[in-house]
């Protein structure tokens, strides 16, 4: 397994995390759309997850907040637009912990499957505003690159 890699090129309102995991991609998938495993490698080692809405199907709405070791709670949530195992999910993502709301990123996650049943996984996340986009590149709960914590053990 090797370490996700953020790409954020300059004056783009885009930017992508991508994985190469040893795993099929219908795992994978699954460890996307299935709630017990879902909150096992999402979000920062150092925070818990806590799932309080989640419908990983074309339409369904998704919420979750992380809580760190002080107590201090990070809400975000998002809409699922459309759901294609084991190919591609495309969502909404919103953190709440902004002073204004509708700071919203559009997300495709793609599926590709790798010889020696390995998967890529690539997730784009476009902005409204280059300025977006740099902010939430900088968050350090959203776009964490050990946020695929114990990723491996989506087998068992």
């Amino acid at each position: 397994m090797n370490d996700a890699k953020v790409t954020a090129e300059p004056g783009k309102q885009e930017f992508f995390v991508t994985k190469e995991l040893d795993a099929p991609r219908e795992l994978v998938f699954k460890a996307f759309t299935d709630p017990n495993l879902y909150v096992q490698w999402l979000g920062p080692r150092e925070l818990t997850m806590t799932l309080v809405k989640f419908e990983p199907r074309t339409g369904g709405m998704w919420r979750y907040i992380s809580k760190d070791k002080d107590g201090n709670e990070f809400g975000f949530h998002g809409v699922n637009h459309e759901v294609q195992a084991p190919e591609r999910i495309i969502d909404t993502f919103e953190y709440e912990g902004l002073p204004e709301k509708g700071h919203v990123a559009l997300q495709t996650a793609r599926f590709m499957e790798l010889p020696g049943g390995r998967t890529k996984v690539q997730i784009q996340a476009v902005f409204q505003s280059v300025a977006e986009r740099k902010r939430e590149s900088l968050n350090p709960i959203s776009v964490s690159t050990n946020s695929w914590r114990k990723y491996k053990d989506v087998r068992k």
